[in-house]
């Protein structure tokens, strides 16, 4: 239910605002005694848009610049400033997407294997997690593993709403200082476990459309998540079984998850971001090449926020794994939901699981399918982020070519 993105996260400017090099270093100064021509001169943009021309006091603009300007310009200007500008949209755009888009196949495998009780193959392994994903798409067509993509979009933007309406309308925090004191946390939980309770019926809904087979399945727009998680609340839409749990017996379970993904996320970034940048200050290269320094420095100031948030979730959704499989056993009941065989790929199956609530539903799977039961699919979870580490090492690659070769 969580996103995968930490909310350090901001997708198009993502330069570190604490980097020297990128923060502007702009200090104050009085025009109070300054000559028109020195306000001429002085021309700035907002450090954190990308593309933006950033000129300091003594720059021309290009409108003042004569053609001797203009060279000497051309002339001291790094050769990878172009680049610059665009850097922190292109890699925070590859990362979203490897998030996002290529990674579901994966989350719509993974919790087909972790509702599928009748699953004699666990798909520990990723390489049994592959061939029954191709299985599947070839059986249904490239859609069966793409599906309920729109619905996993519309939770997020449900989340982020919801969170910035009660920060609004309340005093709870929506972000710690780094001074924080125990008050201020507990307000900052309060405002998480508020939010994951009124996404949480949007977030069951689009976990039906995730797992349901492509077979039996319509072509739901989506804003159906939206109708069918008011439905939900509201009882009404579509007739479920007796065996569907309230969404009261749904919030502890929820909101356990949701709050220990945050903090564990949220703690091993902060752990590895610190670790990566006192590696990085402790060994700077002592080489003389200009460029192999700027290079250097470029992937210095992008990757160890990129890295820190590729742990942070790989660290959270392992160490959760039981409990998510416990959670989505529980929002799945009920609902006459028909997946697909995750043996073979080839057939599908109902869920009729009888489960009373989470410690019920804890001891089940212990008794019936062993503690491994707890960890149908983790195989998927390998695939997942290994197919995120391989994104980030070629954008890494490709980054520093660029650089080099500019």
């Amino acid at each position: 239910m969580t996103s995968r993105r930490p909310d350090s996260f901001d997708g198009l400017g993502y330069r570190g605002r604490e980097d020297p090099s990128f923060s502007g270093g702009y200090s104050g100064r009085s025009f109070n005694n300054s000559s028109s021509a020195d306000l001429q001169h002085w021309v700035t943009t907002p450090p954190d848009i990308p593309g933006s021309r950033n000129l300091h006091f003594d720059d021309r603009t290009p409108q003042f610049e004569t053609a001797a300007g203009a060279e000497e310009t051309q002339s001291t200007a790094p050769p990878s400033e172009q680049l610059n500008r665009f850097a922190g949209f292109g890699i925070g755009l590859a990362s979203l997407f490897t998030e996002n888009v290529l990674a579901h196949p994966c989350i719509v495998f993974r919790r087909q294997c972790q509702v599928n009780y009748h699953a004699r193959c666990y798909h520990l392994s990723p390489m049994t997690a592959i061939s029954v994903m191709y299985n599947v798409t070839k059986t249904q067509g490239p859609k069966a593993l793409w599906k309920g993509m729109g619905s996993t979009f519309v939770v997020q933007g449900v989340t982020l709403g919801t969170e910035g309406i009660i920060s609004e309308c309340t005093s709870l925090p929506r972000e710690l200082s780094h001074k924080w004191v125990p008050k201020q946390v507990v307000g900052h939980l309060v405002l998480k476990g508020l939010t994951y309770v009124v996404a949480m019926p949007f977030y069951s809904a689009s976990l039906i459309e995730t797992v349901q087979s492509e077979i039996i399945r319509d072509n739901p727009g989506i804003l159906d998540c939206v109708k069918e998680g008011i439905g939900r609340v509201m009882g009404m839409g579509i007739p479920h079984s007796k065996r569907l749990l309230p969404l009261w017996n749904l919030v502890f379970p929820t909101v356990l998850h949701g709050i220990l993904h945050y903090i564990i996320s949220s703690s091993v970034q902060r752990l590895v971001l610190y670790l990566l940048r006192r590696n990085n200050g402790s060994q700077k290269p002592l080489s003389s090449d200009s460029g192999m320094d700027t290079v250097q420095s470029m992937l210095d100031a992008y990757f160890p926020e990129l890295m820190a948030s590729f742990a942070a979730s790989l660290c959270a959704d392992v160490l959760l794994f039981p409990l998510e499989t416990v959670l989505h056993r529980l929002h799945i009941q009920g609902t006459r939901t028909i997946i697909d065989n995750t043996d073979l790929g080839f057939e599908v199956l109902p869920i009729n699981t009888q489960y009373e609530g989470m410690r019920d539903c804890i001891n089940a799977i212990r008794r019936e399918e062993g503690t491994l039961g707890f960890y149908k699919g983790f195989g998927s979870i390998v695939v997942q982020y290994s197919l995120h580490a391989a994104v980030l090492q070629i954008t890494k690659m490709i980054y520093s070519t660029l650089l080099r070769n500019a």
